[in-house]
């Protein structure tokens, strides 16, 4: 899993007109799916879960946000953080088509358990 800058989440995905946050979407997405315990609790790749939100035109995105939100919460849980479970907030905020305040926020969440793991 790869830190990444809340700025550069916000401009690239300005800059490229939203192709960045495409792959921000995949690449977050594997990278939760490798972090979390247990194994057996798969979720979607990313390259599945982009291929869903095509099929489904959109609907797929907001149930991943939503289940983005439980996945996170266990990934602090795991490095002893007390899990907050923002699945709603992001679904919410997609739904209103702010999506890309709900990435910064799934971002933000990410550095703060990469920094507290690499303190382990």
């Amino acid at each position: 899993m790869k830190s990444r800058s809340i700025a550069s989440v916000i401009l690239l995905s300005i800059i490229t007109c939203g192709i960045y946050s495409l792959y921000w979407f995949i690449a977050t997405t594997n990278e939760i799916e490798s972090e979390i315990e247990p194994k057996g609790e798969s979720c979607t790749s990313g390259g599945l879960a982009f291929l869903l939100t095509i099929v489904t035109c959109g609907i797929y995105m907001f149930y991943w946000y939503y289940k983005q939100g439980q996945r996170i919460s266990k990934l602090q849980a795991q490095v002893g953080n007390a899990p907050k479970d923002n699945s709603v907030l992001y679904l919410v905020l997609a739904i209103l088509g702010l999506a890309i305040v709900s990435d910064v926020l799934i971002q933000d969440e990410l550095n703060v358990y990469l920094e507290k793991k690499n303190a382990l």
